[in-house]
């Protein structure tokens, strides 16, 4: 019997060294991937670039979770990305970029809201109009030319819903920003627009001795409906604004889009990670060094038009829920068991619903 336990203990052994060790696969390319997420973005100057660079900064540990931050070509192309890319699981977009495409019948899918959901709203991008110094409202644009960004941007999508909402035809160019400010200076063009989070480093290298100016946009009611006021200032822009003057502008959402996975997939399982990740380290993004349009994001701000991606909308409602138990039980929630907060998280759910309407 002596020599059966040796034989039973010598197989135990093979077995442990044939298997691998724990967390790690027997496929490189499978190890490698299963914690990296892609966050496709903006341009190199833009904002969006800078916001998935300090998700990779915080969030990116190198094992369970890496972030790769992708520069993008816009809104519209974005979501295009996340919808067919391999390899883009994240995308920063504008909050009107799901009408727009719908509307414009851009990416012919007739399922688009339901594919494409939201994690979380981000903050609000000014929409910047910048003008030779002899256009001094956005009517002087009319037959001009204005640069609305290259093609398939948030930009264009925006500065194409202002200019037709306001009736104003332009002679439309498509350079990238960098090359549309040199083109402002010089003159070849007479106006752009920019759709980017202030201050945008697109326009740190311009000043007022460029002979342009930020060009207001009036606070018209057709354009309120989908826009919200905002003002540049002097404290934005201190070459291009003088001390305490302000710009009337408008300002549209950024939003962090996610494809609608389903829960059977690894897209899902790591996309849930990476969501869990961000919430609970949220305020680290609140903090020095990181883009000062984190201290405008609030988790729980929804977006209209759009869903929110299921494992973002649980964290939220368990948030909410912590929150609830102590409010309402008065009592620890570590002493509660497992079946009465699910028994107590029904009850939420109605409490919730009903404060909602």
């Amino acid at each position: 019997m002596a020599w059966l336990k040796r034989m039973a203990v010598l197989g135990a052994a093979f077995a442990i060294f044939a298997l691998p060790a724990v967390g790690q696969s027997l496929d490189p390319v499978e190890e490698a991937n299963k914690g990296t997420v892609g966050v496709i973005s903006g341009g190199v100057n833009g904002t969006y670039i800078r916001i998935a660079s300090d998700l990779a900064s915080v969030l990116d540990d190198g094992n369970n979770l890496r972030v790769l931050p992708i520069r993008g070509k816009g809104s519209v192309q974005n979501i295009s990305d996340i919808l067919y890319l391999r390899g883009i699981d994240i995308g920063i977009v504008q909050s009107d970029v799901l009408e727009f495409s719908k509307r414009e019948g851009i990416l012919q899918q007739p399922r688009l809201t339901e594919l494409i959901q939201y994690i979380a709203k981000l903050y609000n991008e000014e929409i910047h109009v910048l003008g030779r110094n002899d256009i001094l409202s956005l009517n002087d644009l009319g037959g001009k030319k204005v640069n609305f960004g290259i093609a398939g941007s948030g930009t264009e999508m925006t500065a194409s819903l202002i200019f037709e909402s306001l009736g104003i035809e332009v002679q439309r160019t498509s350079f990238d920003q960098a090359l549309a400010v040199e083109k402002l200076k010089a003159g070849e063009i007479d106006g752009l627009v920019y759709v980017a989070g202030k201050p945008t480093q697109a326009f740190s290298e311009i000043s007022k001795e460029d002979s342009v100016h930020f060009v207001p946009i009036e606070f018209e009611p057709s354009l309120l409906e989908t826009y919200l006021p905002a003002r540049l200032t002097s404290q934005d822009y201190p070459a291009l604004i003088e001390p305490g003057e302000e710009v009337d502008t408008l300002a549209v959402g950024a939003v962090m889009a996610v494809y609608n996975w389903s829960p059977d997939t690894y897209r899902y399982r790591k996309v849930s990670r990476f969501i869990e990740a961000f919430f609970d380290r949220f305020s680290e993004f609140q903090e020095p060094p990181r883009h000062p349009k984190w201290k405008e994001v609030t988790l729980s701000a929804e977006v209209p038009g759009w869903t929110r991606f299921s494992p973002a909308q649980q964290w939220l409602e368990q948030r909410e829920f912590k929150a609830y138990l102590q409010d309402q039980k008065s009592t620890d929630i570590a002493s509660i068991s497992e079946q009465i907060k699910a028994d107590v998280f029904e009850e939420f759910l109605l409490w919730r619903t009903a404060n909602a309407q």
